[in-house]
C-alpha cells in the first residue's frame, strides 16, 4: 500500500503534509461548482421546449436520467414556465459564482499558507542543520532552493490544484453526460482517454526537462555566489571575463531548457482544441448514423461532454505546467529531508553562565576516514587566555569548532562545568560565546545594528552599545562619522577598513554579554600597526573573559596564560610562552622563522 501511495499519490501526499483537511475543502468546492453548473445547463432543455411550445411543461423525458430535476421542481410546487426556468438557471449560476469566489479566496489563502509553511520549516531546519554537513553542502543549491525554487514550488501548487479542480469538473460533467445520453457519452469518453495517451510522452519530456532546469539553476546560483565573493580577485587578476563566460554558458543552458519547455507547452495548447472537436464530431456521427438518437439528448450530452473535454484538455495543460516545475518540488522534498536527517543533536540542560572549567577527555575527531584530532586531553579554566598554534592542517580550527559545539567529537568527552556537551541545550551554550573570525562578518546596515544585532534602540541598549565600542576602541571612529552610530557600512563593510571591521566584530561580541571569546586568526589579515592596536584591545580583555585564540603571528600570543602547540591532531607542547621557549624545539623554530 505504501508503495502504491508513493508511486501514484506522491505529490498529493506532499501537499497534504502541509495543508491537511484544506485539500478536501478545495476538492469539495470544485465539486459543488461543477454540480451547480451542470444543473444550470440541464435546465436549458426544458427552456428550449417551453420557448417552442409557449406553455407549461410537465414531461421531462427529453432530459434522460436528469429528468429528476424538473420533476423535483414540480413536486415542490414550482411550475416550469419560461420565466421560472430562466430564474432557476440564473439562481444556479449565481450560486456557482458565489462558490467560485469562495474557492478563489481559499485557493490564495491556502497557497500563502503552503509557501509560508515551506519557508518557515526550512529556515527552522537550516538553523538546526549540522555544521559538519553544512560545510560539505552546495551554497548555490541552498540559496536557489530558498529563493527561485520556492517560487517554482508555488507555481507547482497552483498548477497542481488547477489540474485537480479541472479533473473534478471533468468527472462531474462526464457523470451528467452519461445521465443524459449514455451511448454518446461513452464514445466521447473513450476518445478523451485516447487523446490522453497522445500527451503521455510530452508529460515525460516535461518532467525530465524540469529536473534538468533545477540542477542547472543550482549550478548558476553557486557560480554567481562565487563570482560576487571573489570579485576583487577576479577583477585584479583579469579573470573576471573568463569566469563571466562560465555564467553566460550556464545562462544559455537554462534558456535552452526553457525554450524546450515552451515548445512542449505550445504543442499541448495547439493540439488541445482540434482534438476536442475531432472527438465530438466522431461521436455525433456515430449517434446520428448508427443509433438514431434524439438530437435534444445529443445536444444536452454534447454540452456536458464539450465542457468535460475542454476541462480535460485544460487539466492536461495545467498538469504539464505542473510537471515543468515538478523538478523543483522534488528538489524541495530532497532538500527538506536532507536538513531534517542531518539535524544536530541537542540536549535539554540550559547553559546559564560559565562557572569553572572546560574539560576535554581523550577527544578524537575524524573527517571521513582521516583522523584530525587524535586523543586530546585538556582543561581550560574560567577567564584563562589560551592560544592554539601549529602548522596548517594540525587541527587548530577543528579543535576550536569542537570547543564551540559546532563539531561533535567522534570519541571522548567534552565537559562544560562537568556537564557533557551532548546534554546541553547547545544554542544556550553558543549564546555565551563571542566568535571573532579572520573575515569579520559585516552586514549591510548601520553601525548600531551591526554591533547590537538589531536590538531596539532604547536608552539601555544605547548605553550597552557605547560601552562595547569603548572596549573595542571604536568610540573615536564612530563619533567622527556624520551619522554616528546610524552610519551605513555598505555591502560587507566596503566603506571601512579591515581594522575597523575587526573592532566592530569585537564590539558585537562584547555587546552580547558573553563568557567566552573565540578568535580564529582574528588579526592575521591585518597590517602590523593595526594588528598591534587590535591586540592591545584584546589584552585589555584578558582576565575578564575566557579567551581562546588561534594565532598565526606568534607575537600576538606572548601574554597568553597557556599555549597549545598542535601537530597532526595531537598536543605536542603545552605551557606558557617562556616555558615553550625552554622545552619545545618546534616552538623555538617557529619563533625563529618569524624573526621574532
Amino acid at each position: 500500500m505504501k508503495k502504491i501511495l508513493k508511486n501514484y499519490f506522491n505529490y498529493f501526499l506532499y501537499f497534504y503534509r502541509y495543508l491537511r483537511y484544506r485539500i478536501f475543502v478545495s476538492f469539495s468546492l470544485s465539486f459543488i461548482k461543477g454540480v451547480l453548473d451542470g444543473f444550470g445547463l440541464a435546465m436549458f432543455i426544458p427552456l428550449l421546449k417551453l420557448s417552442s411550445s409557449s406553455q407549461n411543461v410537465s414531461e421531462s423525458s427529453e432530459m434522460g436520467n436528469l429528468s429528476f430535476l424538473p420533476e423535483f421542481l414540480e413536486k415542490i410546487g414550482i411550475s416550469l414556465t419560461i420565466t421560472t426556468a430562466l430564474l432557476i438557471i440564473l439562481s444556479f449560476f449565481c450560486l456557482k459564482g458565489v462558490i467560485t469566489f469562495i474557492e478563489g479566496i481559499m485557493r490564495v489563502k491556502y497557497q500563502q499558507l503552503f509557501i509560508r509553511e515551506i519557508r518557515l520549516t526550512n529556515i527552522q531546519l537550516l538553523n538546526s542543520y549540522s555544521f559538519s554537513e553544512f560545510v560539505k553542502s552546495d551554497a548555490g543549491k541552498i540559496q536557489n532552493t530558498f529563493s527561485a525554487e520556492v517560487n517554482r514550488v508555488a507555481m507547482a501548487y497552483g498548477s497542481y490544484f488547477k489540474s485537480i479542480e479541472y479533473g473534478v469538473l471533468v468527472l462531474v460533467y462526464v457523470s451528467f453526460a452519461f445521465a443524459s445520453n449514455t451511448e454518446f457519452a461513452l464514445i466521447v469518453a473513450v476518445g478523451g482517454v485516447l487523446t490522453n495517451f497522445i500527451f503521455k510522452w510530452l508529460f515525460r519530456k516535461t518532467k525530465m526537462l524540469s529536473r534538468k532546469y533545477t540542477n542547472r539553476a543550482h549550478n548558476f546560483q553557486s557560480l554567481l555566489i562565487q563570482h560576487v565573493a571573489n570579485f576583487k580577485y577576479l577583477k585584479a587578476s583579469g579573470l573576471n571575463y573568463f569566469y563571466g563566460n562560465k555564467l553566460k554558458n550556464n545562462i544559455n543552458q537554462l534558456e535552452e531548457i526553457q525554450r524546450n519547455l515552451g515548445v512542449v507547452d505550445a504543442t499541448l495548447m495547439a493540439l488541445r482544441e482540434p482534438l476536442t472537436i475531432l472527438v465530438v464530431v466522431i461521436a455525433i456521427l456515430f449517434q446520428v448514423n448508427y443509433y438514431n438518437a434524439d438530437i435534444g439528448l445529443i445536444i444536452l450530452s454534447l454540452i456536458f461532454l464539450y465542457r468535460a473535454l475542454t476541462f480535460l484538455m485544460a487539466m492536461q495543460e495545467n498538469w504539464n505546467k505542473f510537471l515543468s516545475v515538478s523538478g523543483s518540488m522534488e528538489n524541495m522534498t530532497e532538500f527538506t529531508s536532507e536538513l531534517r536527517n542531518n539535524k544536530e543533536k541537542n540536549g535539554i540542560v540550559k547553559f546559564e553562565t560559565f562557572e569553572n572549567k572546560i574539560s576535554l577527555e581523550n577527544i578524537y575527531f575524524k573527517y571521513n576516514n582521516t583522523t584530525v584530532i587524535d586523543g586530546i586531553d585538556l582543561n581550560i579554566s574560567k577567564n584563562e587566555t589560551i592560544a592554539i598554534i601549529g602548522e596548517s592542517g594540525s587541527g587548530k580550527s577543528t579543535l576550536m569548532n569542537i570547543l564551540s559545539g559546532l563539531l561533535i567529537p567522534s570519541n571522548g568527552q567534552l565537559l562544560i562545568d562537568g556537564i557533557d556537551i551532548s546534554e546541553l541545550d547547545i544554542n544556550s551554550y553558543r549564546k555565551r560565546i563571542g566568535y571573532i573570525a579572520q573575515e569579520a562578518p559585516i552586514f549591510n546596515d548601520t553601525i548600531f545594528n551591526n554591533v547590537t544585532f538589531w536590538s531596539e534602540k532604547s536608552s539601555d541598549n544605547l548605553q550597552k552599545f557605547h560601552e562595547a565600542i569603548r572596549k573595542a576602541s571604536l568610540s573615536e571612529f564612530v563619533n567622527s562619522l556624520d551619522d554616528k552610530e546610524d552610519e551605513y557600512l555598505g555591502n560587507n563593510g566596503i566603506n571601512i577598513s579591515g581594522g575597523q571591521k575587526q573592532r566592530l566584530s569585537i564590539a558585537r561580541e562584547l555587546y552580547k554579554d558573553v563568557d567566552f571569546l573565540f578568535m580564529d586568526e582574528a588579526t592575521s589579515a591585518l597590517d602590523g600597526e593595526t594588528e598591534a592596536a587590535i591586540q592591545s584591545n584584546i589584552d585589555l580583555l584578558k582576565g575578564r573573559y575566557t579567551i581562546l585564540m588561534i594565532a598565526h603571528r606568534l607575537s600576538t600570543i606572548k601574554n597568553a596564560d597557556k599555549i597549545i602547540l598542535l601537530k597532526n591532531g595531537k598536543i605536542e607542547a603545552f605551557g606558557t610562552f617562556e616555558e615553550l621557549l625552554k622545552t619545545s624545539p618546534t616552538f623555538v623554530r617557529m619563533i625563529k622563522l618569524q624573526e621574532f
